[in-house]
């Protein structure tokens, strides 16, 4: 959101907001949630106010994250379920534990062979319904444990496969071993996944490097925030404060 040439808004947090907030790398979306919530309490002068997210970023991700303050909190469900929109990066030739840059290299592979054709061919399987395995590096719990907590052990946990819907996938770069991508997908879709199939489909390999949420159901990352500005917007103080 600039700032300079769009009025700036007064939230009342209590009564309930939607910010959008373009993530920054390196932030955890819990981190970006507590910033925003130490913020407006001390700004508002209260001990405690509602603020979650409706959908989980990577760390290394940056891109749209919907954040719902005070009664519209009770919003998130409804909210976790739009779909969705990305950018990326998907490095083939090797895998990672977590599917993406932020564990080292596992295991490596050939590229040479792929084809442009392969792409295509290997592109057009990943349309439409189907089932996906989520990484072992993810939230998910089993057995009331986040599944990332388990792969640090070491353990080996056999993860159940989830229904998905991918609507689009086009490249917008071909440079082998890079693919840039766009995808539009359902709920609960995990790109890091899509990464290391679209590897494993092309007879190799595939992580993904980078990653940037563009459009969560009609909310769109050119209406969103820079975390700094929207924290700057707060403390100057355009806040609705409870009579």
């Amino acid at each position: 959101m600039d700032a300079e040439d769009t009025p700036l808004p007064q939230y009342d947090f209590k009564a309930g907001a939607v910010l959008l907030i373009d993530k920054p790398q390196g932030w955890t979306s819990f981190d970006v949630v507590n910033k925003v919530r130490y913020k407006i309490k001390h700004q508002l002068g209260v001990k405690k106010i509602k603020v979650g997210h409706s959908g989980t970023l990577d760390p290394m991700a940056t891109g749209l994250l919907v954040l719902c303050t005070g009664k519209f909190t009770k919003r998130l469900n409804e909210f976790q379920g739009l779909p969705k929109s990305y950018t990326g990066t998907i490095r083939l030739g090797a895998t990672t534990p977590s599917y993406d840059a932020e564990s080292e290299v596992q295991e490596t592979f050939p590229t040479s062979h792929i084809t442009p054709e392969m792409l295509e061919e290997a592109r057009l399987q990943f349309l439409g319904e189907q089932q996906q395995v989520p990484p072992m590096f993810s939230a998910i719990k089993v057995d009331g444990q986040p599944l990332y907590k388990k792969a640090r052990k070491g353990e080996v946990v056999e993860v159940q496969p989830r229904t998905v819907n991918i609507y689009n996938f086009d490249f917008t770069r071909v440079a082998v071993p890079e693919v840039d991508f766009s995808v539009s997908c359902s709920k609960g879709t995990y790109i890091r996944s899509l990464a290391y199939d679209f590897g494993k489909a092309l007879n190799s390999g595939g992580y993904l490097t980078a990653l940037r949420r563009t459009r969560v159901g009609d909310f769109d990352i050119s209406n969103a925030w820079a975390l700094d500005q929207l924290i700057a917007h707060i403390e100057a103080g355009a806040v609705v404060k409870a009579e």
